[in-house]
């Protein structure tokens, strides 16, 4: 399918309600009432769904906002948060938005219900789901699950758990699942053995807390942590979804999409070379965070997207499979499963992202980050 194209522009810069809508413009403009950066023409309206509120871990997408780079593709964009009150892929499956951000294997959850979306580009190229326990408490493996109290969200972001503990033939029922909140509370009050964690979030929420034994913060010595990058059950996360059946039959969803994929790139690319301005932008979009954990944030989501060999976004076809493989194995502990069937054909494509790949390689822009190198933050307690 061809698509037209455009030139890319010169490339230049938690407590918040879910009803939060951030935009390009201080108000949402009326359809057709907004000319583009060149005054050539009217800019296309865009809604992004988040899965969750504003905070590094999106830090392309409010860099790409802030820096102007969706205006320069003619676009304006609101970015919509979820506090876990909106699932991203449903509302883009209902033609809420135009876009939305989820981790795969909660999507092919969906897609097996129903919905009809498309992978078009997977930011994250690694899983950044850890699960984190004392140094003594003996939990250095999956393998070790068995009998203990395992932390976990919920809301689909247990898979991992399942599908590395099938990996290593232990029954899902071997284990309490403890529900958490998204914080560490539980695990340091002791009611969790083995609680869940993103390197960029809850795991820099214990670094920053003091031990009550010493009064200094806690350090990585004081714990065992894995990660499920290095197991089999690791999943594809952060992915950037559209409309299939949009994809398929509609033009200018198809050049807007292209001209979309170039303006976060730009973002996430502005996110590497400059994660404490990141940083600031994402606070303030609303973060709840404060200062060095947000940059923490911006750091160590950097290092789940570069270096991209393939291309930012790229989606490798057996990082995919392995996470459907994943997604069919695992079951949990009340025997249900997350997929029974392999996905429809069109789940994910590298069309758009390809093409927003070479236009902005042929701009000069570095879609692979081979010289990426992640700052050192030093984290400060609470946060700040």
């Amino acid at each position: 399918m061809k698509h037209s194209t455009r030139r890319l522009a010169t490339v230049g810069a938690f407590a918040v309600s879910a009803a939060l809508v951030l935009s390009a413009c201080s108000a949402p403009a009326d359809t057709g009432s907004e000319s583009d950066a060149d005054g050539g023409g009217e800019l296309t309206e865009v809604k992004l769904q988040l899965q969750w509120l504003p905070q590094g871990q999106f830090a392309g997408y409010f860099a790409a906002l802030d820096q102007g780079y969706f205006e320069e593709e003619g676009l304006d964009v609101e970015i919509i948060p979820s506090g876990g009150d909106i699932v991203p892929q449903d509302a883009l499956a209902n033609g809420d938005v135009d876009y939305a951000i989820a981790w795969v294997p909660k999507v092919l959850g969906s897609i097996e219900a129903g919905a009809n979306v498309t992978n078009i580009a997977q930011i994250f190229q690694r899983s950044g789901t850890l699960q984190v326990s004392w140094a003594d408490s003996g939990i250095e493996s999956v393998a070790d699950f068995e009998g203990k109290k395992i932390g976990s969200w919920g809301f689909g972001n247990e898979w991992e758990i399942f599908a590395a503990m099938a990996a290593e033939g232990l029954d899902s029922s071997s284990v309490e699942i403890i529900t958490q909140d998204f914080n560490m509370n539980s695990f340091l009050q002791g009611d969790i053995d083995a609680a869940q964690a993103m390197t960029y979030n809850e795991y820099a929420q214990l670094l920053e807390t003091p031990n009550p034994d010493t009064g200094e913060l806690y350090t990585e010595e004081d714990f065992n942590v894995i990660s499920y990058e290095d197991t089999v059950g690791a999943m594809l996360q952060d992915a950037i979804w559209a409309d299939t059946e949009k994809l398929e039959s509609d033009e200018e969803y198809q050049d807007t999409t292209v001209s979309f994929l170039k303006a976060v790139i730009k973002g996430w690319v502005y996110a590497a070379e400059n994660p404490e301005e990141a940083s600031e932008i994402t606070l303030d979009a609303g973060s709840g965070w404060g200062p060095s954990h947000e940059l923490w944030m911006v750091n160590e989501t950097n290092k789940l997207i570069w270096p991209a060999e393939n291309g930012i976004g790229i989606i490798d076809e057996a990082a995919f499979n392995k996470t459907v493989e994943g997604a069919l194995s695992a079951v949990n502990e009340s025997g249900a499963a997350l997929i029974t069937e392999e996905p429809p054909a069109g789940v994910w494509t590298n069309e758009y992202i390809q093409e927003a790949l070479d236009e902005l390689e042929e701009d000069g822009v570095d879609t692979t980050g081979d010289g990426f190198t992640p700052i050192e933050v030093t984290l400060e307690e609470g946060g700040n």
